[in-house]
């Protein structure tokens, strides 16, 4: 069963510091980043180290959740604002709202980001006590992490939530279209090959 009390997604952004030496990091150098599980299975943390750390740090076994290596983004560096029309923006809106109903819109949505190389998926793993998997994936322009549970959609799941993403986008969907793939805004054959996984 889902804890109640843990959010169903998360983002974090880097931290400006390595967690093992404590040094800053210069912008562009290189990162290991570990997702892990909190102390009593409450959420996760995020934890970055600079190379030298990373030597010694562990990328799996117990508590660890996902690791990957990416370049750290300096905070100077401004984000540009994302409209709320747009997929991204959707997707954030959504993630900040929290509500549970919502989460296979969010995970259409990251697949679809992930079709349009704004999101990278870093790994898949069993959430401890539920059987249900966690999906991680990292912003490439931000180095976000987002970590989501997987809704377990079906085939038959998908056109109900691509309607729902197309009319929350603001796009109009052609009678003649049946189930196909809106490239401006739905997930498409992201879907359907996430769904059948």
């Amino acid at each position: 069963m889902t804890n109640p009390l843990v959010p169903e997604w998360h983002v974090r952004a880097c931290a400006t510091a390595c967690a093992g030496c404590r040094k800053p990091f210069a912008d562009g150098e290189k990162v290991l980043t570990r997702l892990l599980a909190a102390e009593g299975g409450w959420g996760y943390l995020r934890e970055d180290r600079c190379a030298e750390c990373a030597k010694k740090t562990p990328v799996d076994g117990p508590g660890v959740l996902s690791a990957w290596r990416a370049a750290y983004v300096a905070p100077e560096r401004k984000v540009e604002p994302v409209a709320h029309e747009t997929a991204e923006g959707l997707f954030r809106d959504l993630l900040s709202a929290d509500d549970p109903a919502k989460r296979p819109v969010v995970f259409i949505l990251a697949v679809l980001l992930e079709r349009r190389k704004i999101l990278v998926e870093k790994s898949v793993s069993e959430e401890e006590g539920t059987g249900g998997k966690i999906r991680v994936y990292a912003h490439r322009k931000t180095g976000e992490a987002f970590w989501l549970r997987d809704p377990g959609l079906k085939e038959g799941d998908l056109p109900a939530i691509q309607a729902e993403v197309e009319s929350l986008l603001g796009i109009a969907r052609p009678a003649a279209a049946g189930n196909a793939a809106v490239e401006s805004g739905g997930a498409g054959d992201g879907e359907k090959k996430e769904a059948g996984k």
